[in-house]
Protein backbone atom coordinates (compact mmCIF):
# COMPACT_ATOMS: atom_id res chain seq x y z
CA UNK A 1 0.00 0.00 0.00
CA UNK A 2 3.07 1.87 0.67
CA UNK A 3 4.39 1.88 -2.90
CA UNK A 4 1.27 2.00 -4.53
CA UNK A 5 0.51 5.89 -2.87
CA UNK A 6 4.08 6.82 -3.25
CA UNK A 7 4.02 5.86 -6.75
CA UNK A 8 0.63 7.50 -7.25
CA UNK A 9 2.32 10.75 -5.34
CA UNK A 10 4.84 10.75 -7.72
CA UNK A 11 2.60 10.67 -11.02
CA UNK A 12 0.66 13.15 -9.50
CA UNK A 13 3.75 15.40 -9.12
CA UNK A 14 4.85 15.31 -12.36
CA UNK A 15 1.51 15.91 -14.12
CA UNK A 16 1.40 18.56 -12.04
CA UNK A 17 5.36 19.85 -12.81
CA UNK A 18 4.64 19.11 -16.75
CA UNK A 19 1.73 21.33 -16.23
CA UNK A 20 3.50 24.06 -14.29
CA UNK A 21 5.99 23.81 -17.31
CA UNK A 22 3.27 24.14 -20.12
CA UNK A 23 2.02 27.48 -21.81
CA UNK A 24 3.76 29.85 -19.12
CA UNK A 25 3.92 33.29 -20.31
CA UNK A 26 2.19 32.57 -23.75
CA UNK A 27 -1.48 33.69 -22.53
CA UNK A 28 -2.74 29.64 -22.39
CA UNK A 29 -3.11 29.72 -18.63
CA UNK A 30 -2.30 33.30 -17.56
CA UNK A 31 -5.04 36.06 -17.06
CA UNK A 32 -3.38 38.75 -18.36
CA UNK A 33 -6.05 41.28 -17.74
CA UNK A 34 -5.36 41.24 -13.77
CA UNK A 35 -1.57 41.12 -14.08
CA UNK A 36 1.11 44.11 -13.79
CA UNK A 37 1.97 45.32 -17.33
CA UNK A 38 5.86 45.08 -15.72
CA UNK A 39 5.01 41.36 -15.39
CA UNK A 40 3.40 41.23 -19.26
CA UNK A 41 6.25 40.86 -22.43
CA UNK A 42 5.37 41.61 -25.93
CA UNK A 43 7.31 40.86 -28.71
CA UNK A 44 8.06 42.96 -31.87
CA UNK A 45 9.27 42.14 -34.69
CA UNK A 46 10.87 44.20 -37.36
CA UNK A 47 12.12 43.37 -40.75
CA UNK A 48 15.00 45.66 -41.52
CA UNK A 49 17.28 48.06 -39.74
CA UNK A 50 18.75 49.76 -43.41
CA UNK A 51 15.84 51.29 -43.54
CA UNK A 52 15.43 54.44 -41.24
CA UNK A 53 11.93 54.12 -41.11
CA UNK A 54 12.04 50.73 -39.51
CA UNK A 55 13.77 51.47 -37.33
CA UNK A 56 11.92 54.71 -36.13
CA UNK A 57 8.90 51.92 -36.11
CA UNK A 58 11.00 49.67 -33.57
CA UNK A 59 12.34 52.73 -31.52
CA UNK A 60 8.62 54.14 -31.13
CA UNK A 61 6.72 50.86 -30.38
CA UNK A 62 9.17 50.14 -27.92
CA UNK A 63 9.18 53.15 -25.98
CA UNK A 64 5.39 53.41 -25.90
CA UNK A 65 5.07 50.21 -24.71
CA UNK A 66 7.78 50.57 -21.98
CA UNK A 67 6.31 54.06 -20.80
CA UNK A 68 3.19 52.09 -19.91
CA UNK A 69 5.23 49.52 -18.02
CA UNK A 70 5.46 46.64 -20.23
CA UNK A 71 8.61 44.50 -20.98
CA UNK A 72 9.90 44.63 -24.72
CA UNK A 73 11.79 42.08 -26.34
CA UNK A 74 12.25 43.96 -29.90
CA UNK A 75 13.93 42.12 -32.78
CA UNK A 76 15.38 43.34 -36.27
CA UNK A 77 15.60 40.23 -38.95
CA UNK A 78 17.87 42.50 -41.56
CA UNK A 79 15.44 41.59 -44.21
CA UNK A 80 16.77 37.69 -44.01
CA UNK A 81 13.34 35.24 -43.18
CA UNK A 82 14.37 32.54 -41.60
CA UNK A 83 16.08 35.55 -39.36
CA UNK A 84 12.54 36.18 -38.78
CA UNK A 85 11.19 33.03 -37.90
CA UNK A 86 13.64 32.27 -35.52
CA UNK A 87 13.13 35.64 -33.70
CA UNK A 88 9.27 34.74 -33.18
CA UNK A 89 10.30 31.18 -32.19
CA UNK A 90 12.65 32.78 -29.73
CA UNK A 91 9.77 35.53 -28.62
CA UNK A 92 7.39 32.60 -28.30
CA UNK A 93 9.30 30.43 -26.28
CA UNK A 94 10.48 32.77 -24.00
CA UNK A 95 6.94 33.98 -23.20
CA UNK A 96 5.57 36.89 -25.02
CA UNK A 97 1.90 37.29 -24.16
CA UNK A 98 1.27 39.55 -27.69
CA UNK A 99 3.24 39.61 -31.14
CA UNK A 100 3.63 42.30 -33.07
CA UNK A 101 4.90 41.95 -36.45
CA UNK A 102 6.11 43.58 -39.33
CA UNK A 103 6.60 40.75 -41.77
CA UNK A 104 9.97 40.20 -44.43
CA UNK A 105 7.43 38.11 -46.63
CA UNK A 106 3.41 38.34 -45.47
CA UNK A 107 3.96 34.39 -46.19
CA UNK A 108 6.62 32.85 -44.20
CA UNK A 109 5.10 32.40 -40.64
CA UNK A 110 2.62 29.63 -40.85
CA UNK A 111 4.05 27.49 -38.29
CA UNK A 112 5.43 30.18 -36.02
CA UNK A 113 1.28 31.83 -36.49
CA UNK A 114 0.08 28.33 -35.13
CA UNK A 115 1.95 27.86 -31.99
CA UNK A 116 1.31 31.47 -31.12
CA UNK A 117 -2.69 31.01 -31.80
CA UNK A 118 -1.44 27.15 -29.94
CA UNK A 119 -0.61 28.90 -27.01
CA UNK A 120 -3.60 31.95 -27.30
CA UNK A 121 -0.78 34.51 -28.04
CA UNK A 122 -2.71 37.34 -29.89
CA UNK A 123 -0.74 38.42 -33.69
CA UNK A 124 -1.05 41.92 -34.31
CA UNK A 125 0.34 42.47 -37.88
CA UNK A 126 2.62 45.77 -37.94
CA UNK A 127 1.92 47.65 -41.39
CA UNK A 128 2.37 44.80 -43.90
CA UNK A 129 -0.51 42.39 -43.52
CA UNK A 130 0.70 38.88 -42.93
CA UNK A 131 -1.04 36.82 -45.49
CA UNK A 132 -1.98 33.11 -45.68
CA UNK A 133 -2.78 32.51 -42.27
CA UNK A 134 -5.99 32.62 -40.01
CA UNK A 135 -4.38 33.48 -37.15
CA UNK A 136 -3.77 37.21 -37.69
CA UNK A 137 -5.99 38.76 -34.81
CA UNK A 138 -5.87 42.28 -35.85
CA UNK A 139 -3.96 45.00 -38.48
CA UNK A 140 -2.37 48.39 -37.82
CA UNK A 141 -1.55 50.15 -40.82
CA UNK A 142 -2.54 53.02 -43.23
CA UNK A 143 -4.71 53.37 -45.90
CA UNK A 144 -2.42 51.51 -48.92
CA UNK A 145 -4.62 52.02 -51.81
CA UNK A 146 -4.68 55.77 -50.90
CA UNK A 147 -0.82 55.68 -50.56
CA UNK A 148 -0.82 55.04 -54.30
CA UNK A 149 -3.68 57.14 -55.14
CA UNK A 150 -1.53 60.04 -53.47
CA UNK A 151 1.74 59.25 -55.06
CA UNK A 152 0.31 59.32 -58.31
CA UNK A 153 -1.73 62.74 -57.60
CA UNK A 154 1.70 63.73 -56.23
CA UNK A 155 3.49 62.52 -60.16
CA UNK A 156 0.65 64.28 -61.58
CA UNK A 157 0.77 68.09 -60.09
CA UNK A 158 4.86 67.92 -60.58
CA UNK A 159 4.39 67.59 -64.13
CA UNK A 160 1.70 70.08 -63.86
CA UNK A 161 -1.23 67.53 -65.69
CA UNK A 162 -2.80 68.23 -62.28
CA UNK A 163 -3.29 71.41 -59.82
CA UNK A 164 -3.06 70.98 -55.98
CA UNK A 165 -7.45 70.46 -55.39
CA UNK A 166 -7.06 67.72 -58.24
CA UNK A 167 -8.37 70.14 -61.25
CA UNK A 168 -6.66 70.21 -64.16
CA UNK A 169 -3.35 71.66 -64.39
CA UNK A 170 -1.65 73.79 -67.28
CA UNK A 171 0.38 71.52 -68.87
CA UNK A 172 -0.46 68.30 -71.12
CA UNK A 173 2.18 66.64 -72.14
CA UNK A 174 2.99 64.13 -73.51
CA UNK A 175 5.28 63.27 -70.92
CA UNK A 176 7.81 60.46 -70.29
CA UNK A 177 7.64 58.76 -67.08
CA UNK A 178 8.65 55.27 -65.72
CA UNK A 179 7.26 52.91 -62.88
CA UNK A 180 8.47 51.23 -59.88
CA UNK A 181 7.18 49.24 -57.41
CA UNK A 182 8.14 47.45 -53.80
CA UNK A 183 8.84 44.02 -53.07
CA UNK A 184 6.53 41.34 -54.32
CA UNK A 185 6.25 39.49 -51.20
CA UNK A 186 4.96 42.24 -49.41
CA UNK A 187 1.33 43.16 -49.39
CA UNK A 188 1.08 46.67 -49.07
CA UNK A 189 3.12 46.74 -52.41
CA UNK A 190 -0.50 45.58 -54.36
CA UNK A 191 -2.32 48.16 -52.70
CA UNK A 192 -0.15 51.20 -53.56
CA UNK A 193 0.58 50.05 -57.46
CA UNK A 194 -3.08 49.43 -58.07
CA UNK A 195 -3.70 52.66 -56.25
CA UNK A 196 -1.54 54.51 -58.72
CA UNK A 197 -2.16 52.67 -61.79
CA UNK A 198 -5.78 53.46 -61.51
CA UNK A 199 -5.17 57.07 -60.90
CA UNK A 200 -2.49 57.15 -64.08
CA UNK A 201 -4.72 55.57 -66.54
CA UNK A 202 -6.63 58.19 -67.68
CA UNK A 203 -3.16 59.76 -68.85
CA UNK A 204 -1.78 56.73 -70.07
CA UNK A 205 -5.33 55.90 -72.74
CA UNK A 206 -4.85 59.38 -73.81
CA UNK A 207 -1.36 59.63 -74.36
CA UNK A 208 -0.24 62.24 -71.80
CA UNK A 209 1.97 59.99 -70.11
CA UNK A 210 3.83 57.51 -72.15
CA UNK A 211 5.99 54.36 -70.37
CA UNK A 212 8.86 54.33 -73.11
CA UNK A 213 10.14 51.58 -71.54
CA UNK A 214 6.77 49.33 -72.12
CA UNK A 215 7.07 48.19 -68.45
CA UNK A 216 3.92 48.56 -66.79
CA UNK A 217 3.49 45.12 -65.06
CA UNK A 218 3.72 44.76 -61.34
CA UNK A 219 6.00 41.66 -62.04
CA UNK A 220 8.52 44.42 -64.43
CA UNK A 221 8.76 47.00 -62.07
CA UNK A 222 8.89 45.68 -58.52
CA UNK A 223 11.81 45.98 -56.51
CA UNK A 224 12.58 42.90 -54.32
CA UNK A 225 13.45 44.13 -50.60
CA UNK A 226 12.57 47.69 -51.56
CA UNK A 227 16.45 47.94 -52.15
CA UNK A 228 18.10 50.88 -53.19
CA UNK A 229 20.49 49.81 -55.02
CA UNK A 230 18.11 47.31 -57.15
CA UNK A 231 16.10 50.19 -57.62
CA UNK A 232 19.35 51.87 -59.43
CA UNK A 233 20.36 49.10 -61.85
CA UNK A 234 16.61 48.72 -62.65
CA UNK A 235 16.50 52.57 -63.56
CA UNK A 236 20.42 52.38 -65.35
CA UNK A 237 19.11 49.69 -67.25
CA UNK A 238 15.66 51.34 -68.75
CA UNK A 239 18.06 54.33 -69.50
CA UNK A 240 20.11 52.30 -71.77
CA UNK A 241 17.56 50.11 -73.12
CA UNK A 242 14.93 53.27 -73.94
CA UNK A 243 15.85 56.44 -73.88
CA UNK A 244 19.17 55.69 -75.97
CA UNK A 245 17.73 58.01 -78.76
CA UNK A 246 18.11 61.06 -77.19
CA UNK A 247 14.62 61.29 -75.58
CA UNK A 248 14.26 62.31 -71.76
CA UNK A 249 12.65 61.19 -68.67
CA UNK A 250 10.01 63.83 -67.19
CA UNK A 251 9.04 62.01 -64.10
CA UNK A 252 9.29 58.86 -61.84
CA UNK A 253 6.61 56.94 -60.19
CA UNK A 254 8.83 55.39 -57.00
CA UNK A 255 6.62 53.48 -53.53
CA UNK A 256 9.60 54.59 -51.38
CA UNK A 257 12.09 56.89 -50.49
CA UNK A 258 15.22 54.18 -50.73
CA UNK A 259 14.22 53.34 -54.14
CA UNK A 260 13.63 56.98 -54.99
CA UNK A 261 17.14 57.69 -53.93
CA UNK A 262 18.56 54.73 -56.31
CA UNK A 263 16.47 55.89 -59.63
CA UNK A 264 17.97 59.44 -58.79
CA UNK A 265 21.11 58.65 -58.63
CA UNK A 266 20.82 56.80 -61.69
CA UNK A 267 19.49 59.39 -63.08
CA UNK A 268 22.57 62.09 -62.23
CA UNK A 269 25.16 59.18 -63.06
CA UNK A 270 23.13 59.59 -66.94
CA UNK A 271 23.85 63.51 -66.80
CA UNK A 272 20.39 64.51 -65.45
CA UNK A 273 20.41 67.42 -62.77
CA UNK A 274 21.47 70.38 -64.67
CA UNK A 275 19.68 73.63 -65.62
CA UNK A 276 19.35 72.30 -69.14
CA UNK A 277 18.58 68.65 -68.11
CA UNK A 278 16.61 69.02 -64.60
CA UNK A 279 16.20 65.95 -62.50
CA UNK A 280 12.45 64.23 -63.25
CA UNK A 281 9.86 64.66 -61.18
CA UNK A 282 10.43 61.50 -58.88
CA UNK A 283 7.81 60.59 -56.00
CA UNK A 284 8.54 58.70 -52.61
CA UNK A 285 7.07 57.53 -49.17
CA UNK A 286 8.32 57.35 -45.75
CA UNK A 287 9.42 60.98 -45.23
CA UNK A 288 12.87 59.42 -44.77
CA UNK A 289 14.95 62.37 -43.59
CA UNK A 290 17.49 61.92 -46.12
CA UNK A 291 14.87 62.29 -48.77
CA UNK A 292 13.12 65.41 -47.04
CA UNK A 293 16.57 67.09 -47.48
CA UNK A 294 16.20 66.08 -50.89
CA UNK A 295 13.18 67.79 -51.45
CA UNK A 296 14.08 70.01 -49.66
CA UNK A 297 16.84 71.48 -52.20
CA UNK A 298 14.73 70.35 -55.05
CA UNK A 299 16.00 67.11 -56.09
CA UNK A 300 13.45 64.91 -55.10
CA UNK A 301 9.91 66.01 -55.76
CA UNK A 302 7.68 64.46 -53.25
CA UNK A 303 7.25 62.05 -50.65
CA UNK A 304 4.23 60.57 -48.71
CA UNK A 305 4.35 60.83 -44.83
CA UNK A 306 3.15 58.09 -42.81
CA UNK A 307 3.94 59.53 -39.17
CA UNK A 308 5.18 56.04 -37.29
CA UNK A 309 3.98 57.81 -34.13
CA UNK A 310 1.03 57.47 -34.46
CA UNK A 311 1.05 53.72 -36.00
CA UNK A 312 3.01 52.58 -32.73
CA UNK A 313 0.16 53.97 -30.59
CA UNK A 314 -2.24 52.18 -32.76
CA UNK A 315 -0.01 49.13 -32.06
CA UNK A 316 -0.13 49.81 -28.37
CA UNK A 317 -3.41 50.47 -27.83
CA UNK A 318 -4.54 46.86 -30.01
CA UNK A 319 -1.58 45.37 -27.83
CA UNK A 320 -3.50 46.60 -24.47
CA UNK A 321 -7.29 45.48 -25.80
CA UNK A 322 -5.80 41.96 -26.15
CA UNK A 323 -4.12 41.92 -22.87
CA UNK A 324 -7.32 43.00 -20.98
CA UNK A 325 -9.43 40.16 -22.98
CA UNK A 326 -10.62 42.75 -25.44
CA UNK A 327 -11.38 43.57 -29.27
CA UNK A 328 -9.28 46.42 -30.69
CA UNK A 329 -11.12 49.17 -32.03
CA UNK A 330 -11.06 48.41 -35.88
CA UNK A 331 -12.24 51.29 -38.74
CA UNK A 332 -12.24 48.92 -41.41
CA UNK A 333 -13.33 45.08 -41.32
CA UNK A 334 -13.76 44.36 -45.28
CA UNK A 335 -10.67 45.49 -46.96
CA UNK A 336 -8.09 43.47 -45.86
CA UNK A 337 -8.73 39.27 -46.76
CA UNK A 338 -5.26 37.99 -46.19
CA UNK A 339 -6.23 34.96 -48.46
CA UNK A 340 -7.81 33.01 -45.16
CA UNK A 341 -10.01 35.74 -43.55
CA UNK A 342 -10.33 39.15 -43.92
CA UNK A 343 -8.47 41.12 -40.59
CA UNK A 344 -9.93 43.64 -38.91
CA UNK A 345 -7.86 46.83 -39.03
CA UNK A 346 -7.55 50.25 -38.08
CA UNK A 347 -6.25 52.10 -40.78
CA UNK A 348 -4.42 56.08 -40.15
CA UNK A 349 -4.36 58.67 -42.75
CA UNK A 350 -1.40 59.75 -44.95
CA UNK A 351 -0.12 63.18 -46.22
CA UNK A 352 1.77 64.10 -49.26
CA UNK A 353 4.49 66.36 -48.80
CA UNK A 354 6.21 68.75 -50.96
CA UNK A 355 8.85 71.14 -50.52
CA UNK A 356 6.03 73.69 -48.93
CA UNK A 357 4.87 71.43 -46.91
CA UNK A 358 7.91 70.47 -44.98
CA UNK A 359 7.90 73.26 -41.90
CA UNK A 360 4.13 72.39 -41.48
CA UNK A 361 3.65 68.40 -41.46
CA UNK A 362 7.43 67.47 -40.41
CA UNK A 363 9.51 70.45 -38.56
CA UNK A 364 5.83 71.95 -36.66
CA UNK A 365 4.81 68.48 -35.78
CA UNK A 366 8.31 67.32 -34.01
CA UNK A 367 8.85 64.95 -36.61
CA UNK A 368 12.19 66.39 -37.56
CA UNK A 369 14.52 69.75 -36.29
CA UNK A 370 14.98 72.13 -39.21
CA UNK A 371 18.91 71.25 -38.51
CA UNK A 372 18.11 67.13 -39.42
CA UNK A 373 15.80 68.71 -42.58
CA UNK A 374 18.85 70.83 -43.57
CA UNK A 375 21.90 67.91 -42.78
CA UNK A 376 19.95 65.27 -44.00
CA UNK A 377 20.76 63.30 -40.72
CA UNK A 378 18.73 62.67 -37.84
CA UNK A 379 20.47 62.88 -34.26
Amino acid sequence: MKKRFLATLSGALLLLGVAACGGQGAGATTDTASQDPKDLTIGVSMPTQTSERWIADGKAVKEKLEAKGYKVDLQYANDDIPTQSQQVDQMITQGADVLIIAAIDGTALSSQLQTAADQKIPVIAYDRLIRGSKNVDFYVSFDNYKVGVAQAKALLRGLGLENKDGSKGTKTGPFNIEVFAGSLDDNNTHFFFQGAMDTLKPYLDNGSLVVKSKQTNLEQVAILRWQQEAAQKRMEDVLTAAYNDGSKVAGVLSPYDGISRGIITALQNAGYGTAANPIPVVTGQDAEIASVKLINTGVQSSTIFKDTRLLAEQAVNAAEAFLQKKQPEANDTKSYDNGVKVVPAYLLPIQTVFKEDIQKELVDSGYFTTAEVASGQTK
